[in-house]
C-alpha cells in the first residue's frame, strides 16, 4: 500500500524559507508524477508544483521563482524550497503522487507564513 508523509512545515515570517519534504513508501511504478498542492482556509485545494519521474515540472504561477521542486527518485522522495514566502503562501500543504489514474495523498503538513 502507498504511503505518503510530509515533513517540513512550521510558522516562518515573511521573506523567510521552508522546505517540505515527502517520503513516499509502498510499490510505485517507476513513471509517475509526484507533487505539492496547498489548501488554504475558505478556498479549493490547488496545485502548487509537479515533477515528472523524467524530469518535466510544472508550478502555479504565483510560485514560480520562488518554490523549486525536486525529487530523488531512488528514495521515493519529492521536496518543496520555497522561497521569500508570503502570508499568502499560508496553507496546508499536501504531497501527491500520481500513478496512471490513480492519485495518493499524504495528510498534509501547514505552513502559516506571518507577516
Amino acid at each position: 500500500q502507498v504511503q505518503l508523509v510530509e515533513s517540513g512545515g512550521g510558522l516562518v515570517e515573511a521573506g523567510g524559507s521552508l522546505r517540505l519534504s515527502c517520503a513516499a513508501s509502498g510499490s510505485i511504478f517507476s513513471i509517475n508524477v509526484m507533487g505539492w498542492y496547498r489548501q488554504a482556509p475558505g478556498k479549493q485545494r490547488e496545485l502548487v508544483a509537479r515533477m515528472h519521474s523524467g524530469g518535466d515540472t510544472n508550478y502555479v504561477d504565483s510560485v514560480k521563482g520562488r518554490f523549486t521542486i525536486s525529487r530523488d527518485n531512488a528514495k521515493k522522495m519529492v521536496y518543496l524550497q520555497m522561497n521569500s514566502l508570503k502570508p499568502e503562501d499560508t496553507a496546508v500543504y499536501y504531497c501527491n503522487l500520481n500513478v496512471g489514474l490513480r492519485d495518493y495523498w499524504g495528510k498534509g503538513t501547514l505552513v502559516t507564513v506571518s507577516s
